[in-house]
């Protein structure tokens, strides 16, 4: 009744792991998918190592977090290793980013045989030294990169938006023109900031970062409801979900899948299979026989 398919790749259910949460080792990684995510998504990396910002990089604030990491990671030869050691019945989505298009198609090259899919980092908001949204803000340089890595690699390719622009519909635009085969929808709000009242300072050592949890929920819920009505292809989820209502709006929306990410903090990755559980028992009581009858319902009253 859960199981879907997202570029053809079948998962259990139509939950996943986001990127940057539990995602740096394949113990977490198998550990994710064993509680009951249909698929996972490896924390953001690129060809070469990113020390980051220095502590503090996240903080809580009402309503979910402000975190500024600066996309640290080891860099795609450290994660190939991990990569390897996943169990084999996990799907899981690489997420990669990069300075520019070829970049991104070199890293997607070097590990396209070891993930079922790619996610394309176009679009976080406390990226350094010109990644994140400085490229997803730019809808010809997202359409670059997206062609790039779809010339470089044969498995499907999803590209991971920012709702920090103008119009989100024409970076959207652009990546399904590009040849993206899915769209992930949204990475965190922002910048945000957060004062310490003790010194008068910003908390976070960065001073400003990305905007996660049950606040910008509304944010991405509206985001995937206007995508949903320009583009053909699956659209995932992502912003604020904490429990199986809250996916089931997301899927209502148009949504095919959706992503867990801020909640695991407070929840643990158990909370995947409390959502598969929940959800199940909501299509029963509604009379839905597969999650594909949900996807979209909100556009047909």
């Amino acid at each position: 009744m859960l199981e879907i398919k997202i570029c053809d790749i079948k998962l259990k259910n139509p939950t996943m792991l986001a990127a940057g949460v539990m995602g740096s080792t394949a113990s977490s990684l198998n550990w994710v998918y064993r509680s009951g995510a249909g698929a996972v998504v490896t924390k953001s990396f690129s060809s070469q190592p990113n020390k980051g910002y220095n502590n503090p990089t996240t903080v809580e604030v009402e309503g979910g977090i402000i975190n500024a990491i600066g996309l640290s990671n080891p860099g795609v030869e450290t994660f190939k290793k991990e990569l390897k050691r996943l169990d084999p019945q996990v799907k899981v989505a690489a997420s990669i980013y990069g300075v520019s298009p070829e970049e991104f198609a070199e890293v997607a090259s070097q590990v396209e045989k070891k993930v079922n899919l790619l996610e394309l980092n176009v679009s976080c908001p406390h990226a350094m030294g010109g990644c994140g949204a400085a490229i997803g803000q730019d809808a010809e340089l997202t359409f670059e990169v997206v062609k790039a890595v779809k010339k470089s690699v044969s498995i499907p390719v999803i590209t991971k938006l920012t709702p920090n622009v103008t119009d989100l519909i024409e970076i959207a635009i652009s990546a399904v023109d590009a040849g993206s085969d899915a769209l992930t929808l949204i990475n965190s709000l922002g910048p945000g900031l957060k004062i310490d009242l003790e010194t008068s300072r910003p908390v976070l050592s960065n001073q400003i970062g990305g905007m996660s949890g049950p606040a910008i929920k509304p944010i991405a819920l509206r985001c995937v409801y206007e995508v949903f009505k320009a583009v053909e292809i699956p659209i995932i989820g992502v912003g604020g979900i904490s429990n199986y209502q809250d996916v089931v709006e997301f899927l209502f929306a148009g949504a095919s899948a959706v992503q867990v990410g801020t909640a695991i903090m407070h929840y643990g990755p158990e909370i995947f299979n409390e959502i598969a559980v929940g959800l199940e028992k909501f299509m029963i009581k509604k009379g839905f026989s597969q999650v594909d009858d949900m996807v979209g319902i909100s556009h047909k009253i």
